[in-house]
């Protein structure tokens, strides 16, 4: 069995049932007030999964303005030329970009906590510890997660974390807006989430929605994060996914790339055509009407 968690995560723990403080020992946690007690599994994850439902009340103001009114411009995600974090010489895991990590921030101390929302396999431990950020990994079912957890209902205390990085996890989430909510809940003021979320990718897995540009942002604004960025992936269009995920699954790269070529090249000069009469017809907005995805960057600017 893998050690368990440390003091510093054990005390950022909070009882998902009902949000309160819990007691956590190298044995369990439990909870002081609903007296809900959470186990380690025989994989050696602290299992904090919700043991019974519980209701989430949220209230949405209508008749408000989505976008700012200089506009918000839904570019391609380019590198930061003034990163925290070096990166040079890493291998960077393939959902993942040099342009994502470009934007990561770095530890303020050596206690920070970082959650790796929906961290899978636990792809994504080394390059946020090379940050200098104590990784903290949740998921509902993986047994390389290093916490269980709902994502609807975060097993953790408000203010816990200074970074969240969330990969393409949103797009299977039943309820998003509570999602972004409970990420808003746990984020220390001035911290910064960053993820991807699918919009033109086939249906996989369990996925619920498929965000579009404007989607992801009123979830995200929602929350009540300060949106940096909301770009558009340019080396993952949509005939690649169709292609890649479900048109020709397991298909060598090489092969589904070769097959859409021919239309993606079209798609492109039919653009580019259009675009000479057209001012709509620009080469982002082709980008972000055709991608596969949507990288996210945000703030919580609350003091």
């Amino acid at each position: 069995m893998r050690p368990s968690v440390s003091d510093n995560i054990r005390n950022s723990l909070a009882c998902p049932q009902c949000g309160q403080q819990v007691l956590a020992t190298d044995g369990d946690v439990q909870c002081l007030k609903c007296g809900l007690t959470y186990k380690y599994n025989a994989s050696g994850c602290l299992d904090m999964r919700l043991r019974k439902p519980r209701k989430y009340d949220l209230q949405f103001e209508l008749g408000t303005t989505l976008l700012p009114k200089e506009g918000f411009q839904f570019e391609p995600l380019t590198i930061n030329n003034n990163p925290e974090v070096d990166y040079s010489g890493v291998e960077i895991p393939e959902r993942l970009s040099e342009e994502i990590v470009s934007f990561f921030p770095k530890a303020k101390s050596s206690d920070s906590l970082m959650l790796d929302l929906g961290c899978g396999n636990a792809v994504h431990k080394s390059v946020c510890e090379r940050a200098g950020f104590e990784w903290v990994g949740l998921d509902y079912d993986s047994e390389k997660a290093l916490i269980l957890g709902d994502a609807h209902a975060l097993p953790f205390k408000s203010e816990t974390f200074s970074f969240i990085l969330s990969i393409a996890v949103l797009e299977h989430i039943r309820f998003p807006f509570v999602m972004m909510r409970e990420a808003y809940r746990v984020l220390k003021p001035h911290g910064k989430i960053i993820g991807t979320v699918a919009f033109l990718e086939p249906f996989h897995g369990d996925s619920f929605y498929h965000h579009t540009h404007l989607g992801t942002f009123n979830s995200l604004q929602f929350a009540g994060f300060t949106i940096e960025k909301l770009a558009p992936s340019e080396k993952w269009p949509v005939l690649m996914a169709q292609a890649s995920m479900s048109l020709f699954p397991y298909a060598p790269r090489f092969i589904s790339k070769s097959i859409v070529y021919p239309v993606q090249l079209l798609h492109k000069i039919w653009w580019s055509v259009g675009g000479m009469i057209l001012r709509k017809n620009t080469k982002s907005n082709r980008i972000r009407n055709t991608t596969g995805a949507f990288v996210f960057i945000a703030t919580k600017n609350e003091m």
